[in-house]
């Protein structure tokens, strides 16, 4: 079980132990860790975050995604 409400995109950068994160499902939620697992761990929490934002700033809250997924690719081409 993932424990995301909502699908992540984590993405390598030129840095080994840098990621970038965020959510084609919750508009406006990007994040950074150091490995996969600290994005995994990061997002899950800054979701829960970003939704209590939304409605306290009374904005719309996306529905739930029923089947989340996380995607890693990357960010960067390497040149040739």
């Amino acid at each position: 079980m993932l424990d995301i409400e909502y699908s992540l995109i984590i993405e390598t950068t030129e840095e080994p132990d840098f990621f970038t994160f965020f959510s084609p499902d919750l508009e406006g939620f990007t994040g950074v860790g150091h490995s996969i697992e600290d994005c995994i761990y990061n997002a899950r929490h800054a979701m829960r975050d970003h939704v209590k934002l939304l409605i306290e700033n009374q904005l719309p809250v996306p529905p739930i995604n029923e089947d989340p997924k996380i995607t890693i690719q990357n960010s960067f081409k390497i040149a040739a």
